[in-house]
């Protein structure tokens, strides 16, 4: 699928350099040819051969993306939240709809799926309860019986109760889905002036969720729902991080961790029946990284059972929340150092860079999470900042999960231009994009990001060659096995193929 530079190539490119390093003092214009082309080469899917339908199609993306570089308003330079009108109205983000992208591999578990279904279908159900926090919140909960007060909220309204005396639930409805995600019809800058703010909406955000999320019956669709919609976005593999929390059902009895791995299990395999193109998921269990050491140890410990437990879906474990506000992952070393110790397999998927904050214990995370042997690296923004991380990483297939509409949401980078990403997908560093948490910023799949990454910060130089090989790469950094892989290749190829055929003019 990816070709390599051919020996005549390599002997053109040798002989390149040693013109460069003479001092010749007249440039030929040959030589620049060929040094703008050896930076192309270098670039992700630099070295991949196109086909005669392939090259017709990047001429087309070529012709567009000049057009919408010179725009005034060009999206990627643009506020998500400002830019995702124009994105849709883009012919780049049409065709990435339509383009088989892979697998979706830095995703969370409760923001994969659409608020507004969440809304309009969940909230609708019969006995669903709604109290009204001090801080102008929601918290939620199914219940037989009317449920037990909380602190700082407001007795419990049944919903159904609620609507019925309302001549249109429309603003009700609207609130809360004002107050299930991050999108802001005003201005963003305003609503988010720094990372503290935006962060604590995000957290209070999960927070309302969770009543919803966490009842059995929502909990199977709600997953079932998030599949679809990565699927219908042509994404035909997912790696999800949950958190396995505690799932409740109607009358209040809970469910443990193993049954709701196994939930995702069962869901994933009936989907996977029911959508053969789609190759399947698998779950990074997480935890949050404010808890003890304690806390973790024993997390660590249920983490090992569980992958020993449901090896087919169980891919991981890593750590989630504020990285700037956490605990560092040296912090909880003796804990993260057990699977080692026990010569147990349980592969890493560490969040760690996602920070500007250069030079901090939280900054070192890069570090660590190379030395806990990471499988990946969550958002790596701050990778350009630790170049024998970088070089590691590197050399160990150590691919960073990059996530822009996240990392600009979140306040780490204003102009996707500039994103860190840019240079790294200049030199083919090992990076696939993902979408992080997608419903929480009015977005869904992975397209939008998928449009930032070949738009912005992709440059003008990014091409078919860079939208297949960031494909390929999802697979091939991907928890499958190598077999699974080859199988997975395979069916990415076959749609790929249609995509071009029927896209191609």
């Amino acid at each position: 699928m990816a070709g390599l530079l051919q020996r005549p190539q390599v002997a053109a490119t040798c002989l390149l350099l040693c013109c460069l390093t003479g001092g010749l003092s007249i440039p030929d214009p040959r030589q620049r040819d060929a040094l703008i082309q050896l930076e192309v080469s270098m670039q992700t899917g630099g070295q991949m051969v196109l086909t005669e339908a392939e090259e017709r199609l990047d001429a087309l993306l070529l012709k567009v993306k000049r057009e919408e570089i010179l725009r005034a308003d060009f999206p990627p330079a643009l506020h998500f939240f400002n830019a995702r009108r124009l994105i849709r109205a883009s012919p780049i983000f049409s065709l990435l709809q339509k383009m088989p992208k892979g697998g979706a591999l830095h995703v969370h578990d409760f923001s994969m799926t659409s608020v507004e279904w969440l809304v309009k279908n969940v909230t609708y159900r019969p006995h669903c309860y709604a109290c009204f926090t001090d801080s102008q919140s929601f918290r939620f909960i199914f219940s037989s019986q009317n449920p037990k007060a909380l602190d700082r909220c407001s007795p419990w309204t049944l919903l159904e109760s609620l609507r019925a005396k309302m001549v249109n639930a429309t603003d009700l409805d609207n609130s809360i889905m004002g107050n299930l995600t991050l999108f802001t019809e005003q201005d963003p800058e305003a609503a988010y002036p720094n990372q503290d703010v935006v962060w604590n909406k995000f957290e209070q955000a999960f927070l309302m969720m969770l009543g919803l999320v966490t009842y059995a019956p929502v909990f199977r669709d709600y997953y079932y729902q998030g599949l679809t919609e990565f699927h219908t976005d042509n994404v035909m593999y997912l790696e999800l991080r949950a958190l396995l929390p505690e799932i409740y059902e109607l009358d209040g009895t809970t469910h443990d961790t193993a049954w709701t791995l196994k939930t995702y299990q069962d869901v994933t395999r009936q989907f996977t029946a029911e959508h053969p193109d789609f190759f399947g998921a698998r779950i990074i269990y997480t935890i949050h990284r404010g808890v003890n050491i304690s806390v973790m140890t024993g997390v660590v410990e249920a983490a090992m059972k569980l992958r020993r437990d449901f090896p087919d879906i169980m891919a991981g474990f890593d750590l989630v929340g504020r990285e700037d506000s956490g605990r560092p992952l040296w912090y909880f070393r003796d804990a993260l150092s057990l699977p080692a110790e026990r010569g147990v397999t349980l592969p890493f998927f560490f969040h760690a860079g996602e920070t500007d904050l250069e030079g901090t214990e939280v900054d070192q995370n890069l570090l660590d999470a190379l030395l806990f042997n990471t499988s990946r690296i969550g958002h790596g923004f701050a990778l350009q900042r630790h170049p024998f991380a970088k070089v590691l990483s590197r050399k160990r297939g150590v691919a960073v999960e990059v996530c822009p509409i996240s990392n600009q949401v979140m306040k780490l980078v204003k102009d996707l231009r500039n994103h860190p990403a840019a240079s790294l997908m200049s030199e083919n560093h090992p990076l696939v994009i993902s979408s992080d948490d997608p419903a929480m910023f009015g977005a869904s799949g992975l397209s939008y990001d998928f449009y930032e990454a070949f738009v912005g910060f992709g440059g003008i130089r990014s091409n078919v060659g860079s939208l297949k090989q960031l494909a390929i790469n999802s697979i091939r950094y991907s928890s499958l096995t190598l077999k699974q892989q080859q199988e997975a290749l395979a069916l990415w190829q076959k749609h790929w193929e249609k995509f071009i055929s029927d896209n191609a003019p």
